[in-house]
């Protein structure tokens, strides 16, 4: 009788353990939320383990969907924004900022340091003779310009001559050993309506620690020039007056810009125009105005005229005004 009853006993647990096995997980858990160890994941869910010790399948207990959600692009940076000032989350209408039209304009290269559109330059100088062995015109000048584009301006120059004209050691050597005298022109004042254009401007290094701004620019113009041949041939019957000629002007000069309004220039200037000279020689008789020939005025200058070019250069400072500027295009 003992015998039966435990056999009876044996094969019921034999009967109940595989059941128990297939029913509890491991470690206990709900067999509700056990995933089957030899069977994928069920259709239309996805690839990923499945928390087991997150709570599923109960409503009550599932975090709610606030609408709050930030998508996959502000889950960090902007996101931290979002959640502390909800008023400052960056919104963008995308489909509008579609239809926009496009006008962007690009720039390659740095803006100019020193802006000349619409500024006048104020240009004080002074002008040394170049090409002249025999006397020298040094005198001080002054030039205004407007500038209608930043690389075109317009403006006016002058130069003083009078009082300054000088002979030279040479002519002076020159004369003296050998008896010749050769004509000379004094220059009283020169006047000028130019038009300048910048062709070209950079910056460069200096001293090691500065960056020097530069442009090179030319100028041509048209103007007066008044002048006098010099008595040398025979100073004791000849005087001559000073008298304005048509001059047209030829230059190029550099400027270098110490901040954006002031900077020093050097240029070089040719004013060219057609001169009077001294006759080289003495008419001998009766002239025309019923004296000695050598005291009428007809008998004084050369026949014709010659060509002349005054070249000189002139160093100085330009000052731009306003000494302020801006940019009123996009950078």
């Amino acid at each position: 009788m003992n015998q039966a009853r435990v056999g009876l006993l044996v094969a019921a647990a034999l009967l109940v353990l595989p059941l128990a096995a297939q029913a509890q997980g491991k470690g206990g858990k709900n067999p509700k939320t056990a995933q089957p160890a030899d069977k994928g994941p069920k259709a239309g869910t996805p690839d990923k383990p499945i928390d087991l010790d997150a709570p599923q399948g109960n409503a009550a207990t599932a975090t709610p969907d606030t609408g709050d959600q930030l998508p996959s692009d502000q889950e960090s940076g902007l996101g931290d924004i979002c959640k502390i000032d909800p008023s400052a989350c960056p919104t963008i209408d995308f489909d509008k900022a579609a239809r926009r039209d496009m006008h962007v304009q690009m720039y390659a290269v740095q803006q100019i340091y020193a802006l000349r559109y619409h500024r006048f330059e104020v240009n004080p100088y002074f002008a040394l003779t170049m090409n002249d062995q025999f006397v020298a015109h040094p005198g001080p000048g002054l030039a205004i310009n407007w500038y209608i584009t930043n690389v075109l301006a317009v403006g006016v120059n002058g130069n003083l001559y009078a009082g300054l004209n000088s002979n030279s050691s040479f002519n002076f050597e020159t004369s003296r050993a050998a008896r010749v005298a050769e004509p000379q022109t004094e220059y009283q004042w020169n006047a000028n309506f130019n038009m300048q254009y910048v062709p070209a401007y950079g910056k460069f290094a200096g001293f090691s620690d500065f960056i020097f701004h530069y442009d090179f620019y030319v100028v041509g113009g048209v103007g007066a020039i008044s002048t006098r041949p010099i008595a040398t041939v025979d100073p004791d019957n000849r005087t001559f007056s000073f008298q304005p000629k048509l001059n047209f002007r030829l230059g190029g000069g550099l400027r270098i810009f110490f901040n954006r309004w002031f900077a020093a220039m050097l240029e070089v200037s040719d004013y060219i125009f057609l001169d009077k000279l001294e006759n080289p020689k003495i008419a001998e008789g009766v002239g025309t105005c019923g004296k000695p020939a050598a005291q009428c005025e007809d008998t004084w200058l050369q026949d014709g005229s010659s060509l002349t070019n005054g070249v000189q250069a002139q160093r100085g400072v330009s000052m731009f005004l306003p000494v302020t500027s801006g940019y009123g295009l996009p950078k």
